[in-house]
């Protein structure tokens, strides 16, 4: 296939914002896949700070970390996403250059605990607010669950409204595919 998958092109937009040095944000790490992922561009000299409420998850992904031998800072907190302004120094909002969400719930764990629009939209203004000018916000939408179709409307209503002059907001789909399948909504943060 030509045209990039979803999670091809979420790392692609990571990819065209991160580089050494960079701070980033994994706002639900999960199995810690994204995590990896960000210190590979940000590498030894950057940070990552990584969120997530459940601790399996905090877990998984510092088992990872370990076993992948990733020398990357990284930061990682049993906490909601909503609260990373309290977690991320204050001495480095500003600087902020990426950031990911995989919204819904954790692959293999219990999937009565999911996400939700209320703490995923606050996270979003908070990262906003802390993000570099050309940073970008990359939210993967799983939306083929109970939960999923009214986060999924809110977030992208949200989104939406969000001034052009303060972010460029993409929305990176496949329309013809069953099942629900997931997609992308990239803001990049236009100003300070």
């Amino acid at each position: 296939m030509n045209v990039l998958g979803i999670l091809p092109f979420a790392r692609f937009l990571l990819q065209s914002c991160l580089s050494e040095g960079d701070i980033a944000v994994d706002c639900t790490v999960g199995n810690g896949h994204d995590t990896v992922f960000l210190s590979t561009l940000v590498g030894q000299t950057g940070e990552i700070y990584g969120f997530d409420i459940q601790e399996a998850a905090i877990s998984q992904t510092s088992n990872r970390l370990n076993n992948e031998n990733i020398k990357t800072p990284v930061h990682l907190f049993c906490q909601g996403h909503q609260k990373l302004k309290d977690f991320i120094p204050s001495s480095i909002h500003g600087k902020v250059k990426g950031a990911i969400f995989n919204l819904g719930y954790l692959p293999g764990g219990d999937k009565t605990i999911v996400t939700t629009a209320a703490t995923t939209i606050q996270a979003i203004q908070a990262l906003l607010d802390i993000m570099a000018p050309g940073g970008i916000i990359v939210t993967v939408i799983y939306h083929g669950h109970e939960q999923g179709q009214e986060e999924k409307n809110d977030v992208v209503s949200f989104v939406k409204r969000l001034p052009q002059e303060q972010a460029h907001v993409l929305q990176y789909e496949f329309i013809n595919q069953k099942n629900n399948p997931p997609f992308i909504v990239a803001i990049e943060k236009r100003k300070a």
